[in-house]
């Protein structure tokens, strides 16, 4: 069977939760499909290290770029280049270039599937007009339009007026099977833990809308056997080192950088803290859910929704950082809340996220061969 030729157009390639799952349904798809892949972001493409060796992929450089002003001869010259590909998957609003460019060049153009995974700062209190205007013009040309959370559904349909038979609403998933193991010994460099030691921990892109800076104040509260590790890269990290080293607690801060396969190492934790300003369904808490641990979040997306009931409780306002810290203080000081909690939470990671139903779907709307079939 020849691969079907797929074009990924990325706001970014860093590894966030919308790039985790992009790449791990290019690694299950394996033969099925030859991917090239575009970044508005030509510097940030760190997620290509979590692509499977075996799996067809190019990261082009002939291409045209995904940043600039909107222009018809810049469209033009993007729709020509998606002529040579079988389908185009596009990201965020960082990629609404080539869903614009298929709008005003369709002649030739493949078929083209949007997803929106939520929004950046710029956005995390008040949609922007220009850019919801911009998408009711431009998503007329996407064969169908994914989101993976009922908030995003429901902004979808009534803001950017897309009809229901287009919008597919897909929950991320995750192998829940693989967090049940134990973490690998040393696999978070940098980190050891003494007797009595509580570690907290987060999996996010450094960028602006994480707000990283909150969790790092918050955890300036909590007693010296506290533990902080923050695991991903980013333009964000300096800022966030500056904090810590403002607050005296540097020392008690691990940042190792981006780590793949966080099944490998997410048990170390004890806490999994999410203190972004904007999310919808980030798969770091699904990760965090399946391997046991309780959850302090904002109250963004569907998080608390997504949460066993009996964690919601620390699920807390955006903007009440002293609500934030005190939900982080009562879990760093009980181990039988912590252990209660953390069981609720892999139980409905298994029962509600395991990856087999989102494959399946994405497998059906990409028209590749299902490999759970």
């Amino acid at each position: 069977m020849t691969p079907k030729r797929v074009l990924h157009c990325h706001s970014t390639f860093s590894l966030g939760g919308k790039e985790a799952r992009a790449v791990r349904l290019m690694n299950v798809f394996g033969d099925a499909a030859h991917h090239s892949i575009l970044s508005a972001m030509p510097d940030q493409m760190g997620a290509r290290d979590a692509i499977d060796p075996g799996i067809k992929v190019d990261f082009p450089r002939d291409a045209p770029s995904l940043q600039g002003k909107p222009a018809p001869g810049r469209y033009r010259e993007i729709a020509r280049y998606m002529k040579g590909f079988d389908l185009v998957l596009t990201y965020n609003w960082g990629a609404m270039d080539a869903v614009g460019a298929r709008r005003l060049f369709p002649a030739g153009c493949p078929p083209l599937i949007h997803h929106e995974d939520g929004f950046n700062a710029d956005e995390a209190e008040r949609l922007n007009w220009k850019r919801n205007l911009f998408r009711r013009l431009m998503l007329p040309a996407a064969q169908a339009l994914v989101v993976p959370s009922g908030r995003l559904k429901g902004i979808a349909a009534s803001v950017w007026r897309q009809p229901a038979p287009k919008l597919h609403h897909i929950p991320n998933g995750i192998e829940t099977r693989l967090y049940a193991q134990p973490p690998e010994p040393g696999s978070i460099a940098g980190l050891e833990r003494c007797e009595g030691d509580v570690v907290i921990g987060t999996l996010a892109g450094l960028r602006t809308v994480k707000n990283l800076p909150r969790l790092v104040r918050a955890f300036a509260t909590l007693p010296g056997n506290a533990k902080l590790v923050i695991v991903g890269e980013g333009p964000e990290r300096a800022a966030i080192m500056a904090e810590a080293q403002r607050l005296g607690v540097a020392g008690r801060i691990v940042m190792p950088g981006f780590l793949a396969q966080p099944h490998r190492y997410i048990g170390h934790f004890d806490v999994f803290a999410l203190s972004s300003d904007s999310e919808q369904f980030p798969i770091s808490l699904v990760e965090a859910m399946a391997a046991g641990l309780p959850v302090v979040s904002t109250d963004v997306g569907d998080v608390k929704a997504m949460v066993a009931a009996d964690n919601a409780a620390l699920v807390v306002p955006v903007r009440d950082e002293a609500a934030f810290g005190m939900a982080l203080e009562g879990l760093v000081g009980d181990a039988v809340q912590r252990q209660k909690l953390g069981a609720a939470n892999r139980q409905r990671a298994r029962a509600e996220y395991d990856e087999r139903a989102m494959i399946s779907r994405y497998a059906t709307l990409y028209g590749l061969p299902d490999p759970g079939a």
